[in-house]
């Protein structure tokens, strides 16, 4: 009798102890924000739109998005690490292509996911079509709203009005007492004081260094933490989603996403389960634009470290958050677009289970070629903003 008491009291400690450590990754997010913006500014001072006039062309702010997140595998790293750098002084109308790249990015990894099924015919299709229609619709999101945004800068005028609102429009930076500034300052004081004997700009760079690796692994843990403490509740949330209507779908995959803080995670749960016949595309779909959805929060909580440049750096998280939300209104609520990456990823899974290493092909067209030739059409033709 008492053995179970004391083996359950010993379970309560060690989920006590991993929230406690969710709360001090999240500071140590927090603190790295600040130490990037701040290393930023010691590293290119007044010049930040300078070092960034390569990006001043929107396909090849996309391509930097795309390319880091496929690299990095994760968006909420590339995203926070953008947070970061327009809080040092990157203009937010270069870091908004960046952002709508990070989407497309991350897509890599259900790609890779849906290999795992490369044995089974069947499996692999439907599991393979699971993982791209992420990318179609990503794609599709782009396609739509990137010329949309370089012609009317609709996001970041609407994220610069709700910026100023929830910030106040007379107050781009908080003049009175802050609680992230007071937690952060001590250790940003602390590392300035390690690197002041370097010289310039290197002190700012090795700033720079320090605050993403703690972002690739204050996020890599936070995740692994969660999934543990919530990947039961999480399965139990993608029953509920089964056989419910789409908006709750998404909803969910919104929750699901925010729980696990990955909406990579996510959405490779969901191809296993298509593999296995076990869920159709369609039902999926919403899903997975739910969990677009959720990976939001990581740049919003990234922008509460950010005392200078306030309003520039919650603006850059709401356009995230607008560009997400407005692509699942406006393609999955008109039919004729959201039956497009439907389509889409029913041809592309047929094809490549007929031809298993046209998925590899596939991989390494989209992700890495693609992108760099793009890259350089659009600095021949001058396609700038």
């Amino acid at each position: 009798m008492i053995q179970p008491i004391n083996e359950q009291i010993t379970g309560e400690n060690k989920k006590f102890l991993k929230w406690l450590g969710v709360i001090i990754l999240v500071y140590f997010l927090i603190v790295a924000v600040t130490l990037i913006s701040s290393g930023f500014k010691l590293s290119v001072g007044e010049k930040a739109e300078e070092l960034f006039t390569f990006a001043t062309n929107p396909f090849a702010g996309l391509i930097v998005g795309i390319m880091a997140t496929a690299l990095i595998q994760s968006s909420s790293t590339v995203t926070s690490i953008i947070v970061s750098l327009v809080a040092g002084g990157l203009p937010v109308n270069i870091a908004v292509p960046m952002v709508m790249g990070s989407n497309l990015g991350t897509t890599i990894t259900n790609t890779i996911v849906s290999l795992g099924h490369i044995g089974n015919k069947e499996e692999f299709r439907k599991a393979f079509a699971a993982a791209t229609i992420h990318d179609f619709f990503n794609l599709l999101a782009v396609l739509i709203f990137l010329p949309l945004e370089i012609r009317t800068h609709f996001l970041e005028k609407t994220a610069l009005f709700l910026a100023q609102f929830l910030k106040g429009k007379d107050s781009p930076d908080f003049n009175g007492f802050n609680l992230i500034e007071f937690i952060t300052v001590p250790v940003l004081k602390f590392m300035k004081q390690v690197t002041v004997n370097l010289p310039q700009p290197f002190d700012g760079i090795s700033l720079i260094l320090i605050g993403i690796i703690i972002i690739f692994v204050s996020i890599f843990y936070i995740g692994k933490i969660l999934k543990s403490l919530l990947i039961n509740q999480a399965k139990g949330i993608l029953k509920t989603a089964m056989g419910k209507n789409a908006v709750v779908s998404i909803f969910l995959g919104t929750i699901v996403t925010i729980l696990v803080q990955s909406s990579s995670t996510t959405t490779s749960l969901m191809v296993p389960l298509a593999g296995i016949g076990l869920l159709s595309l369609e039902e999926i779909y919403p899903f997975i634009l739910g969990a677009n959805i959720g990976t939001c929060i990581t740049a919003l909580l990234a922008a509460t470290a950010v005392r200078e440049n306030a309003i520039a750096s919650l603006e850059i998280a709401l356009v995230h958050f607008l560009y997400n939300f407005s692509g699942v209104i406006v393609i999955y609520g008109i039919p004729l677009l959201r039956n497009i990456p439907i389509f889409g990823a029913k041809t592309l899974a047929y094809i490549a289970s007929e031809k298993t290493y046209l998925a590899l092909v596939y991989l390494i067209t989209i992700f890495f070629l693609l992108p760099i030739i793009i890259l350089n059409i659009s600095f021949r033709f001058n396609l700038n903003l």
